[in-house]
């Protein structure tokens, strides 16, 4: 954890937060603001870890909140609402993934809910990068089989003398063959 940004409508609730917080992340670098719309703006131009709103806030209830943290960002998303409304709350934002917590704050669930929430924003930034070398690669394996193709239709080549040109040609260039294949693609696609 780098940077996290709390939203709460009391100067108390921040500065307990923070306190709180420091804690269980030394050397974290906080982010306070006490509305929604100001978290809105902040979180669009800032990238942060986590976001933690203790509800509700002067303009809104949180929940809205929580929506547009994972709709425009990666940042993992606390929600904390009083323990009458928990289950409201809960069951509204569980398809975003937010983590809801009720109060008064329990010090040592606190503690592991944001541990908790730091290990599963791990896993998700290593989910994510998994996700992305498998697009590359995909990416690759698709433009491979096209330039193989148009290879195969006008050079007459068969599938095993289009694959070995793409190889060779990779080797010989000292290149990738997804540049190879970008290259055959646009001499004969175009």
């Amino acid at each position: 954890m780098d940077r996290i940004l709390i939203a709460a409508g009391s100067d108390k609730h921040v500065s307990a937060l923070v306190s709180q917080l420091k804690e269980i992340f030394p050397g974290v670098r906080f982010s306070t603001v006490s509305t929604g719309r100001d978290a809105r703006r902040v979180i669009s131009e800032q990238d942060f870890d986590m976001i933690v709103v203790s509800c509700p806030l002067p303009d809104e209830n949180g929940s809205d909140l929580a929506e547009f943290v994972y709709s425009a960002s990666d940042a993992m998303c606390v929600l904390l609402v009083k323990s009458d409304i928990y289950e409201d709350v809960a069951d509204k934002v569980e398809d975003v993934g937010a983590m809801v917590i009720s109060k008064p704050l329990n010090r040592e669930l606190f503690y592991r809910a944001m541990r908790f929430t730091a290990a599963a924003r791990k896993r998700m930034l290593g989910i994510k990068s998994e996700n992305i070398k498998l697009q590359k690669k995909l990416e690759e394996i698709r433009s491979v089989n096209r330039a193989k193709l148009a290879l195969m239709q006008y050079l007459g080549f068969t599938e095993q003398q289009a694959h070995r040109y793409i190889e060779k040609e990779a080797m010989d260039m000292r290149c990738t063959k997804l540049e190879v294949a970008r290259k055959v693609i646009q001499m004969y696609e175009v």
